[in-house]
This record gives C-alpha cells, structure tokens and sequence, in this order.
C-alpha cells in the first residue's frame, strides 16, 4: 500500500471527506430523532456548499443554501416540539400533502432546471430534479412526516449515479451510506408511530 497516494488523496479531498462524516453522523442522529442532530447537518451542509461549488454543481450548491434554512426551521420546530411534549414525534403526512409536494417537486425541476442550462451548469436538468425534491424531502423531515425517508431513498439513489458521473467517489460512497440510513430512519420513525400510538 502507497502510504504517499493515501496521503496526497487525503490531502486533496479533506473537505469532502469532512462533509461525508458529517453527513453521515447527522443523518444518523436524525434517524434517532435526537435534537442534536440539527447543528450537526447544518455543519455538512456549509461543508458542502463549498465542494459543489468547486465542482460547478451550482443547483446542488444552491441546494445547500436551502438546506441551511429548513435545517434552522428544523432546528427550531423539533426543538419546540420537545418542549412542549417531552419528545420528538413522527407526524403523518396527508395523501392531500403527498401530491402537493410532488406537485411542488415537479414544478421546481421545470423552472431550475431552465435556469440551469442557461448558466451553464453541469448537468443542469438531472441535478435541478434532485434538488427540488431534495427540497420536499427536507421540508417533510423538518415537519416530521415519516414520508420524508421514502423520498430520500428515491433520491438519494439517482445522487449516486450522478456523483459517479462527476468523480465525486467519496460524495457516491456516501450516498451510498445515506440509502442505507434512510431505511434506518425509516425503520426507527415507523417503530415510533407505532408506540405513539399504543400509548395514545
């Protein structure tokens, strides 16, 4: 093993590598719906604005940006939920709140995706997509709706592919990871609905 190869590579891609850890460790803590997890992602989510930029994924990069609000709402609206219940608890999502936020998802692909292309983006109308139900996902996981895990799953599997394309190996390997959380996530959120509502 070229220890040298190791350590230029280390050296080269440290950001990335960070954000992965990061990310990793703050989904992780979300599947345990613990309110720590939100400093954490908000974390990753300033590590990787900076790499998608570099790479001219610029509606990932913005992505980031949009992270970092709903991370703050997040933040903020399990905080109050822990205050007032003692808890952090899975709220259900409406088949009226499914179709509007695949309606919404959908309609953000079209308009980033447009502008996109013409700034010259890489990838512009796939990363557009991703984006924008990234965006749903988000907004479904800071409310607390189990749903938000299933739409992850979906993305996060396409992000793989895309970020293979780009030479984001690390990025890949750790979407790769997120798939993996995400059922975890979804496991952990069902259990505690379910004690919800034994309890209720």
């Amino acid at each position: 093993m070229n220890w040298t190869i190791i350590a230029n590579y280390l050296a080269d891609n440290w950001l990335e590598i960070a954000g992965t850890v990061t990310t990793v460790l703050g989904i992780w803590l979300t599947t345990r719906r613990l309110l720590v997890c939100w400093p954490v992602v908000l974390a990753a989510d300033l590590i990787y604005l900076d790499v998608f930029y570099r790479t001219q994924l610029f509606s990932d990069a913005l992505l980031q940006l949009f992270f970092v609000a709903f991370t703050l709402y997040g933040w903020w609206h399990w905080w109050r939920g822990v205050r007032e219940e003692g808890e952090v608890r899975v709220v259900p999502l409406t088949l009226r709140g499914w179709l509007a936020g695949l309606a919404a998802g959908a309609l953000g692909s079209v308009l980033l995706g447009w502008l996109m292309a013409r700034i010259g983006a890489a990838l512009p109308h796939l990363d557009a997509t991703l984006t924008s139900y990234s965006l749903v996902a988000s907004w479904w996981q800071a409310r607390k709706h189990i749903a938000n895990w299933w739409l992850w799953i979906a993305v996060d599997l396409v992000y793989i592919g895309e970020y293979l394309y780009k030479g984001l190996r690390p990025t890949a390997l750790l979407y790769a990871g997120l798939v993996g959380l995400a059922l975890l996530g979804l496991r952990d959120w069902r259990r505690a609905t379910t004690t919800t509502q034994i309890a209720v």
